[in-house]
């Protein structure tokens, strides 16, 4: 038997413990009604254990938050153990990430060169992660509920995802029978995600589904003297980055207007233009705010598993 699992649940780590058990009861339950594999199963429920635990099928990713209180190496150890034993996971499939402020292009980092990819189902759909090789996993699990909402208005409609990531939103567009899809974001590794998600999907027709690595501002830029238009938009920026690749540094609060001016003239008649963002404390500023109707939807698009801590706004952005 590991080490691990005859760990006694004692001292601190027993609160913990005993916290996943309960916590894991509800959520397993609740995810099999939901079709999904991969769900939030505690978010920093308990001050002493500063952790976001996510269950990946028989895999947890695990995030560190560091903040004032300090998280020892013993504690943390002591904790993986309590992890391992209250959920049944092998520690060999515990993702432990130290969470910090991230800037510019640290998101698209290699964390481990052989860090194993796998698949997870969420509602009819796969998808490619990976919880061992860069900061995030290949799918964003807040925004579950907003890809099954995009999902229902892209039926026969061209479909734009842009800061696309690995591409979760273009998969759902394009399986609920969306006329075409165009994907942009600058990293060449995701764009290579998202074909692989697409042909996990059966989705291999690139020629409709077009895959763009490029600068979105930049490629928004030339676009608009581009006669395409879309009726379903997805727009879903980083709070702040400053790639290399990039022409100037991006921070969604100062660039929200620009960004929303230059992606609604995209936006066909009659279309519809989802914006979201992680940024804490983000305020849709007065500039931005009359260039459309924005209503924010927010309250139904963080599902269950996160309504402890929202970690996105979210509007959903209509013109006359």
């Amino acid at each position: 038997m590991n080490a691990v699992n005859e760990a006694p649940d004692s001292g601190a780590a027993a609160a913990l413990a005993n916290r996943l058990r309960k916590n894991a009861r509800h959520f397993a339950r609740w995810a099999r009604r939901e079709d999904i594999e991969a769900y939030r199963l505690y978010d920093r429920d308990i001050p002493e254990f500063p952790y976001a635990i996510d269950r990946y099928g028989q895999w947890l990713h695990v995030q560190l938050f560091e903040g004032k209180r300090p998280v020892t190496d013993d504690d943390i150890t002591a904790h993986l153990m309590a992890m391992s034993t209250a959920l049944e996971v092998a520690p060999a499939h515990i993702a432990l990430k130290v969470r910090r402020r991230q800037r510019g292009s640290s998101q698209y980092e290699k964390l481990e060169d052989d860090g194993p990819s796998f698949t997870v189902h969420e509602r009819g759909h796969r998808f490619e992660v990976n919880l061992k090789r860069y900061l995030d996993s290949g799918l964003f699990l807040d925004h579950r509920d907003t890809r099954r909402m995009v999902a229902a208005e892209t039926h026969g409609k061209r479909f734009l995802n842009l800061f696309a990531y690995t591409g979760s939103f273009t998969v759902y567009a394009a399986c609920a029978g969306a006329a075409s899809t165009v994907t942009v974001d600058m990293s060449h590794t995701y764009q290579d995600w998202t074909a692989r998600n697409l042909v996990l999907n059966g989705i291999d027709d690139f020629a409709r589904h077009r895959l763009v690595a490029d600068d979105v501002m930049a490629w928004l830029g030339a676009a608009t003297y581009r006669s395409e238009r879309f009726e379903v938009v997805m727009l879903d920026p980083p709070s702040f980055s400053n790639s290399k690749r990039m022409q100037d540094s991006f921070d969604v609060q100062r660039d929200q207007a620009p960004l929303l001016a230059a992606t609604l003239r995209l936006l066909a008649p009659g279309g519809v233009l989802y914006f979201s963002n992680n940024r804490q404390g983000f305020k849709l500023d007065a500039e931005a705010a009359r260039l459309a109707h924005f209503e924010d939807i927010t309250a139904r698009t963080v599902p269950e598993d996160f309504k402890r801590r929202p970690p996105h706004r979210c509007w959903r952005v209509t013109r006359d």
